[in-house]
């Protein structure tokens, strides 16, 4: 596999946890893992699990809406329900609920008929798999409690070989099945932590999505064998090395939960899109849609809100690459791919200036993004080697945005920057 041209620039994609667990709005596969409901409550819901109200195409127009440039949809969770008919056995929601149909391939087709790339969400893990609990990991880093979990490791000690293989030719069946049903243009791994990547295959595995789909995508849970690097809930302080994404929800949940009001506000995504984007990462924003397929209003405004911001703010998104370093600006930037264009993103409204240091290309031209307000710029000090500090006036009250206000800077020439300690 390797990264592909389209995820660099895509900037942000829409998570999307959907399964049986929002019946009950209980957390997706760790609820009965963690002992939250008893597993028997926890498997009662596929029996009401119905995606009556399932719209793909508005679910597509919803992430088009918001600006995204991919999805990606939790094909089968660590709870082993998989959202396809598929041939290897298992639970799925064709067979094993009243919702009685394939939810995946309406939602590959809408995606793609609104040019957004299709991705998918799958589990190296399957705790309701009567052969997952067969072997031990060798070296379980930071999760002891997989030692202790019946839905993980033999309780009794005693391994199991013949069973494990059986589990890989299962999952190895499934990871076939998505690719060659739905053509994915990204698999997204998740569970590795419970197995070694020599228990899990992984090698073999990632043989045979590259033999089956050598332009699909995958992440770096695909262990010693992804593309890019998938941080969850928190912005990194320092960039992972190579492609990435940000993983975060919309409120504290991944899944549905109902009475989870926590959502972020609109200029709290806007922060982390742009604070994720001057660093070279992808956001990718999870949403939980409720048992029906619906997806809150809450959510859908937080959504929406996200995408009318980056329509206004376009060119200082997509198109560009990470911005200035730490230091040269209080705040994320990002540079456009000529090296030519600076955009300065400002959260709280600029005062008397904004500035930027140890800019050494001279300023042609600032300009507010989104008004086009231009603004007076002057050069204050700098000696020799070291160039001055760059000093912008503010955009008057009716060039800032809410969310963040955006700068333009247009250079006479490609960034070039100092970023010495100065002459003593």
């Amino acid at each position: 596999m390797s990264t592909q041209p389209w995820f660099r620039d895509a900037k942000l994609g829409v998570f999307v946890h959907y399964g049986v667990y929002a019946v009950d709005s209980v957390a997706e596969s760790w609820s009965f893992y963690n002992g939250e409901v008893p597993h028997e409550r926890y498997m009662s819901q596929l029996g009401r699990f119905t995606a009556s109200r399932y719209d793909p195409a508005g679910w597509a127009d919803l992430f088009a809406r918001a600006g995204a440039r991919y999805a990606v949809l939790t094909a089968r969770h660590h709870d082993g329900v998989a959202l396809w008919d598929s041939g290897q056995g298992g639970l799925d929601v064709v067979r094993h609920t009243p919702a009685g149909r394939d939810l995946i391939a309406g939602y590959a087709h809408a995606l793609r008929e609104r040019g957004l790339k299709v991705g998918l969400y799958y589990s190296h893990s399957d705790w309701n798999h009567p052969d997952y609990p067969t072997v031990v990991h060798p070296d379980p880093p930071a999760h002891d409690d997989i030692l202790a979990s019946a839905y993980v490791t033999p309780q009794n000690g005693v391994e199991d070989p013949a069973a494990w293989a059986r589990y890989l030719a299962y999952r190895d069946g499934q990871v076939a099945e998505l690719i060659e049903r739905y053509r994915p243009d990204l698999l997204w791994f998740d569970g590795e932590w419970e197995r070694s990547p020599e228990q899990w295959r992984m090698a073999e595995l990632a043989g045979l999505i590259r033999a089956a789909a050598p332009d699909t995508m995958a992440n770096a849970r695909l262990t010693g064998h992804g593309d890019y690097a998938t941080p969850e809930q928190g912005l990194p302080v320092r960039a992972p090395d190579g492609p990435w994404e940000l993983c975060l929800t919309v409120n504290d949940s991944w899944g549905y939960r109902q009475g989870d009001d926590n959502h972020k506000s609109v200029a709290l995504l806007v922060r982390y899109l742009t604070e994720t984007i001057a660093m070279g990462g992808n956001l990718l924003l999870d949403v939980g849609p409720r048992e029906d397929g619906t997806i809150s209003a809450a959510q859908t405004e937080r959504l929406t809100g996200l995408g009318d911001w980056i329509r206004a703010h376009a060119d200082a998104v997509h198109g560009t690459v990470a911005g200035l370093p730490p230091g040269h600006h209080y705040g994320p930037s990002t540079l456009s791919a000529d090296r030519r264009t600076l955009y300065l993103m400002c959260f709280d409204v600029p005062r008397e200036s904004v500035t930027v240091r140890g800019l050494r290309t001279p300023v042609k031209r600032v300009s507010v993004l989104g008004t086009g307000a231009e603004l007076g710029h002057r050069v204050v000090g700098g000696l020799h080697e070291v160039p001055g500090m760059t000093w912008i006036d503010a955009p008057g009250p009716g060039d800032v945005d809410p969310c963040a206000t955006v700068l333009a800077v247009e250079l006479d020439g490609e960034l070039d920057l100092y970023q010495g300690t100065g002459l003593r």
